[in-house]
């Protein structure tokens, strides 16, 4: 038996878990960057709005805890807290890699789309203090999406039978 054979599967699945909690990370750290250097230029002129900076900054934040979820029930489901590793087929092993892309993608792009927006909502609080929770809704807006391909992929798997 080859390796390929003997931990494909395994290679596979494992991936897929790790893209989910990698790119999500990614796409988090790049949104929350995008609105931080935003808020930044704000807090020089008006360090009283911090803390409406601060939420509009950690809103992109969440993809990376929706990947590091995705991230979780996947090995969990594959069996590696058990302290074995399991034996997953090649095609179990594509499954899981399949499962766990919805999340990869959607939070990776879903992140830096919605610290562009958060960005954009740091400028709404300049200008239209008042205002500022229209930025929230835009912003949730986005979320939504993000919330969709961690349901696309929970739901993936949850029916991946071994």
């Amino acid at each position: 038996m080859s390796f390929f054979e003997a931990f494909g599967g395994l290679a596979l699945a494992l991936l897929g878990a790790g893209l989910a909690a990698v790119l999500s990370g990614i796409g988090s750290a790049k949104g929350t960057g995008i609105a931080g250097e935003a808020g930044t230029g704000l807090l020089c002129q008006d360090p009283s709005k911090f803390g409406k900076v601060l939420i509009l900054q950690v809103i992109p934040g969440t993809q990376g805890l929706y990947g590091l979820v995705v991230w979780f029930f996947a090995i969990f489901r594959m069996g590696l807290l058990g302290g074995t590793l399991p034996d997953i087929s090649l095609q179990v092993g594509l499954q899981y890699f399949a499962a766990c892309l919805p999340m990869a993608l959607g939070g990776l792009f879903s992140a830096i789309a919605q610290g562009r927006v958060a960005a954009g909502s740091i400028n709404i609080l300049a200008k239209k203090p008042d205002d500022w929770a229209k930025g929230m809704v835009l912003c949730i807006t986005v979320e939504f999406y993000a919330i969709l391909s961690l349901l696309a992929s929970m739901l993936m798997i949850i029916n991946i039978s071994k």
